[in-house]
């Protein structure tokens, strides 16, 4: 199950690329894929090497990260392709905005996976979650 998530999640990310329209790439897109790489950029940057994982399943060893974009969502990785996926919808068509909704859906169930592990490994991770939002700040 957890490869089948990332091997849907890539292909859902490549689906969206590849539909976006160049020439309709204005300042909406670049800010942000910007705003996007900055995210993924930053949770990176809090996160210590070796703790991140592509699959749905902590890492042996890992520890809870709560800080820096940690700190409002439990996944800002996933934040960070939604908002980079959202810059090729905006420079492409509505068919790109329903594979961003089947994304999000991937996105949730990979977090929800990892989230049971995370439960196991970490006792403090059920008092983080219930402060936390899990991919999108003060909605989800």
């Amino acid at each position: 199950m957890p490869t089948i998530l990332v091997a849907l999640q890539f292909g859902l990310i490549g689906l969206i690329a590849v539909r976006m329209e160049p020439a309709r790439a204005g300042l909406a897109f670049w800010a942000l894929l910007a705003a996007g790489v900055l995210v993924g950029a930053w949770a990176l940057a809090a996160n210590r090497p070796g703790n991140f994982n592509i699959r749905p399943e902590p890492k042996e060893g890992a520890v809870l990260v709560t800080h820096g974009p940690y700190r409002w969502v439990r996944h800002p990785m996933y934040l960070a392709v939604t908002i980079a996926m959202a810059a090729f919808c905006v420079a492409g068509d509505a068919w790109q905005w329903a594979l961003l909704a089947a994304l999000l859906g991937v996105l949730a169930a990979k977090a929800a996976r990892e989230e049971r592990g995370l439960a196991v490994a970490h006792p403090a991770f059920a008092g983080y979650r219930a402060r936390t939002r899990a991919i999108l700040p003060f909605i989800f």
